[in-house]
């Protein structure tokens, strides 16, 4: 897994560009997801997925609180 930080997965979904139609908290949680499929069924190194989930929860976490707009904002560089 590449991604290792709450800067990195802000810096990831802006640059898909995907317009209006993606929410962040809804890549979040699809990323969540991807990741704990790949915790239960691949032979990989679990640390990095397990920090990629903590990450992504705490994002989901701050954009409940704070919203999107204001999340993306504290992260972009």
């Amino acid at each position: 897994m590449g991604i290792t930080s709450a800067e990195e997965y802000i810096d990831f979904f802006t640059n898909l560009n995907m317009g209006d139609g993606v929410t962040l908290i809804s890549f979040v949680n699809n990323e969540k997801i991807v990741l704990k499929i790949k915790l239960e069924n691949k032979n990989i190194p679990k640390e990095p997925i397990k920090k990629g989930i903590e990450v992504l929860e705490k994002l989901a976490k701050e954009i409940s609180e704070i919203g999107q707009d204001k999340v993306i904002e504290k992260y972009q560089k």
